[in-house]
């Protein structure tokens, strides 16, 4: 595993670097800095965010962790074999990835949790860094449309080519295949767009490919 993640006073976003300024004196006891990717060194899932959520991974330092979208995030990963251990909501639960990885298309919790695009621009590098290092990677599963819209470019795709949609899945280069969800966040749940049940589907589909 090469690629770099931003450092932690990573200033390519300025707003975003303030922002995290700001919450360094508000809650010291955060993480408050751009959070690190998570899982396997070897995956053959990687998983992509949107960016971490103010009192869950800008909170744990871990992406997804700590927040209702991690609870359900992390129940399906467990469920189709793709963890060892308890998750606890901290990132000091024990928990371990295998065969998956966990990342966000942006790194840095931004305010109302709402990336901009020139945020989302400056960030894409580390994310197609990473994907071109892991060469184990056989399935992207991208959670939201945001997500999905910069893991295509940060593949060198058009989006007209590669729609995002939920359950929908894209042929990519070299045998892999891009899957897309809606977001696990709890107004989704809450509202019904997205059913545990749904967002289960997709992971035994990811399960079957890539056994």
């Amino acid at each position: 595993m090469t690629f770099a993640e931003p450092h932690r006073d990573c200033d390519l976003c300025p707003r975003l670097r303030g922002f995290l300024l700001e919450k360094r004196t508000e809650l010291p006891h955060y993480f408050n800095a751009p959070v690190p990717s998570f899982g396997d060194p070897e995956p053959k899932l990687l998983i992509v965010g949107l960016a971490p959520g103010m009192h869950g991974a800008n909170q744990t330092g871990r992406p997804f962790t700590g927040d209702w979208a991690g609870d359900l995030l992390y129940a399906a990963i467990a469920e189709y074999g793709f963890s060892r251990g308890t998750y606890g909501g901290t990132a000091d639960d024990g928990l371990t990835l295998t065969g998956a990885m966990i990342t966000n298309a942006v790194r840095c919790v931004p305010p109302q949790n709402k990336p901009v695009g020139a945020e989302c621009t400056a960030c894409r590098p580390f994310l197609s860094a990473q994907i071109e290092d892991l060469t184990s990677v056989k399935a992207i599963l991208c959670l939201g449309k945001i997500s999905h819209d910069n893991t295509v470019r940060a593949l060198g795709l058009r989006l007209k080519d590669y729609p995002f949609g939920h359950h929908k899945i894209h042929e990519l280069s070299g045998g892999r295949r891009l899957y897309s969800s809606y977001h696990c966040s709890r107004y989704n749940t809450n509202t019904k767009r997205l059913t545990q049940d749904m967002f289960y589907k997709v992971f035994a589909d990811i399960r079957q490919f890539i056994n």
